[in-house]
């Protein structure tokens, strides 16, 4: 695999940390500026709401830039709004700074994952998208416990000071490793890019998306009443469980992405699969302490095994306007977060116990796998390959797929 493969991962790692790490720093963030926790939590919201309006955007904007170009100035952006969060002088100012921060991140890993498959060859793409993921899994191990640690000992202004700097490392690798391209001046206009993703396919894709990890969001959201009510778990031992889902998230995402290469849909539905199953079993899972550790492990191994596989899937569907498709879905990624979150959050208001959010993210995860099937059903009618002997892969052009017989 190419070293440069690590400048993505450097700059994913930057992006995971400081979306995750706002959620540790509530009560701080709220105590310093005088404001509410619940307040506060509209810091989180301003961040997703920026992945989700500068993901397409910014990617269609830049359609012609050489992609190098792009994730450093993509990356810079990143740097200016963290810095700016550190620097923010009231609640207001802070909101407008993370919302700043979140325009870059849909678009990075969009134009990354189509920098990051046009590096390799065919068989290995799935591999190559998986690698840079591989940051934002480890920013869930390491980033976030040790920039939480730094907020509350430093402030929380030093923790975004901090991300600033991974970022600004995260520049300088981008700049060292990631090859020079050209602009391309042959990219088709914004108009036909936005055509592009007008496909069922593509549609279908981002849909899966959203109902895939929506169910994840949908339990993980509330993991901390499920650890601390139902397996009995103190508040302190906490932040270590959650550094076993990023461990979890980790194993998932790299063996999701090895899988893929062999079988693209099939890890998908594999993954599908077993996330319906850990979710069900969460009421039996957090019975015990111990069984409840596993349960956070498996949820983040199941969930995470699909993203190398949609990012992939979302990319060949929209062949003509990868880093836009690519970029949108990062955009149903956070639009999943957002949206699962919610719905957990209407059955623990209906009284329905701690784990009811994994019951629904069950029934999101069977519903992914609905949506999976009907993709999968219009691409055999497209291509006319039977039932259970399609497999798509990479074709030897990088930005295009094809669906073969095997």
């Amino acid at each position: 695999m190419p070293l440069a493969l690590l400048a993505l991962a450097v700059g994913a790692f930057g992006l995971g940390t400081t979306e995750f790490v706002m959620m540790g720093l509530l009560p701080d963030v709220a105590s310093d500026l005088g404001i509410s926790i619940p307040t506060a939590g509209h810091l989180v919201s301003a961040y997703a709401l920026g992945v989700v309006i500068g993901a397409p955007l910014l990617a269609a904007v830049t359609a012609r830039m050489s992609r190098r170009t792009v994730l450093i100035g993509l990356m810079g952006l990143f740097v200016a709004g963290n810095a700016l969060s550190a620097l923010a002088p009231g609640e207001h100012w802070l909101l407008a700074a993370r919302f700043l921060s979140g325009l870059p991140h849909g678009a990075f890993f969009g134009v990354g994952a189509v920098v990051a498959t046009g590096m390799v060859a065919p068989e290995r793409k799935a591999r190559s998208v998986s690698l840079m993921f591989l940051g934002l899994t480890l920013a869930n191990i390491a980033g976030v416990p040790v920039a939480t640690l730094m907020g509350q000992h430093l402030g929380w202004r030093a923790t975004f000071l901090g991300v600033s700097a991974i970022g600004l490392a995260a520049i300088a690798s981008l700049a060292l490793l990631i090859p020079h391209d050209h602009a391309h001046a042959h990219a088709v206009g914004l108009r036909r890019e936005l055509v592009a993703l007008k496909s069922v396919p593509v549609w279908l894709a981002l849909g899966t998306t959203v109902a895939g990890f929506g169910a994840l969001f949908s339990a993980y959201s509330y993991i901390t009443p499920m650890l601390t009510d139902s397996a009995g778990y103190a508040d302190s031992s906490v932040t270590l469980l959650l550094a076993l889902f990023g461990v979890g998230a980790t194993a998932g995402n790299l063996v999701g992405g090895r899988l893929a290469d062999h079988s693209l849909r099939g890890t998908l539905f594999g993954g599908l699969t077993s996330l319906v199953v850990v979710l069900a079993l969460f009421p039996v899972l957090m019975s015990t302490q111990w069984s409840a550790a596993v349960a956070v492990v498996l949820l983040g191994t199941a969930a995470f095994v699909t993203g190398s596989p949609l990012q992939l899937m979302v990319m060949e569907k929209a062949s003509a306007a990868p880093s836009l498709a690519s970029s949108a879905n990062q955009a149903a990624f956070n639009l999943a977060n957002a949206g699962g979150a919610w719905i957990g959050g209407l059955a623990l208001a209906a009284g329905l116990g701690a784990t009811s959010p994994a019951l629904t993210g069950a029934a999101l995860a069977v519903l992914g796998l609905g949506v999976a099937a009907a993709a999968a059903a219009v691409d055999r009618r497209r291509v006319g390959v039977s039932p259970g002997r399609e497999r798509v892969v990479a074709t030897h052009q990088p930005e295009q797929a094809e669906a073969v017989r095997y």
